[in-house]
C-alpha cells in the first residue's frame, strides 16, 4: 500500500496492513466492554503481537498515543477504522448464490464493519430471482452492468474453480477493483486489483502438520 504524506508517498508493507484489522477488531471489543486506554504492551497480549511490533506498525501512519499514558482506545479504533477506509459503507456484490453465497448474502457481521450485500449474482436460471438476504438473485447475463450501475467496487467469488476466473473478469470490467476469493484457483487480474483469497482446505493443511497422529489411524479413502 503507498500512503500518501504530503508531497511524499510512503509505502507502506502489505503485512502491516493486514494486522491493522486485527488491531481493529481487539480494540472494537475493549470499546465494548467500555475499555478507554490501552497499551502496546496489553494489544499484544491479546493478540500474541509484540508491543514493539504494534507500536512500530502504528508509527507508519502517526502517533496515536503518549508514552506513560498509552493509547485512547476510542480514537485509536476510529483512526484505524479511517486508515482502513471502513468508516463508510462499502457495497458489495456476491456471485454464487450455493451454499456459501446464501451465507455470505445473509451474514450479520458485515454490517457494522463497514460492508453490506447489495446483490448477488448466479448462472443457475432456477435460482434467478429467487431472494437470498432480502435480495432478489440477478443473472450472470447482467452482471457487469449492475456492477457499473451500483458502483460496487468489491466482489466476493462464490462459484467452483472453473468458473472463477470468468466472473473475476467481469467483475473487474464493471469496476470491481476489490476482490474476495473463496473458489480454489489463483486469478489472473490486472495492475490495480486488489485479491484476497480464502481458501478452508488449505488452512487446514496446514494446521495438519502441527497435529500429532492419533494411535489409530483412519486411511483416507478406506
Amino acid at each position: 500500500m503507498t500512503q500518501k504524506n504530503g508531497p511524499v508517498e510512503k509505502v507502506i508493507p502489505d503485512i502491516v496492513i493486514h494486522r491493522l484489522p486485527v488491531y481493529l477488531r481487539a480494540l472494537d471489543l475493549m470499546a465494548r466492554q467500555g475499555k478507554r486506554i490501552t497499551s502496546s504492551q496489553e494489544l499484544g497480549e491479546r493478540l500474541g503481537i509484540s508491543s514493539a511490533q504494534i507500536r512500530k506498525d502504528l508509527s507508519h501512519f502517526g502517533e496515536f498515543g503518549k508514552q506513560g499514558t498509552g493509547y485512547d482506545v476510542e480514537y485509536l479504533r476510529d483512526q484505524l477504522r479511517r486508515i482502513l477506509k471502513v468508516d463508510r459503507v462499502w457495497p458489495m456484490a456476491v456471485v454464487g448464490a450455493g451454499d456459501l453465497g446464501h451465507a455470505l448474502a445473509n451474514y450479520k457481521g458485515f454490517a457494522n464493519r463497514g460492508f453490506q450485500v447489495v446483490a448477488v449474482f448466479d448462472a443457475d436460471p432456477a435460482k434467478i430471482g429467487q431472494r437470498i438476504g432480502g435480495l432478489v438473485i440477478e443473472s450472470m447475463d447482467v452482471l457487469t452492468e449492475r456492477i457499473a450501475e451500483l458502483g460496487i467496487r468489491i466482489g466476493i467469488i462464490a462459484v467452483p474453480a472453473e468458473a472463477a476466473q470468468d466472473v473475476a473478469n467481469r467483475l473487474i470490467e464493471g469496476g470491481v477493483r476489490a476482490i474476495l476469493n473463496y473458489a480454489p484457483i489463483t486469478l489472473s487480474v490486472p495492475e490495480g486489483v486488489r485479491v484476497e483469497y480464502i481458501d478452508p482446505v488449505l488452512a487446514l493443511q496446514s494446521m495438519t502438520y502441527y497435529l500429532e497422529p492419533n494411535e489409530v489411524e483412519t486411511v483416507v479413502g478406506s
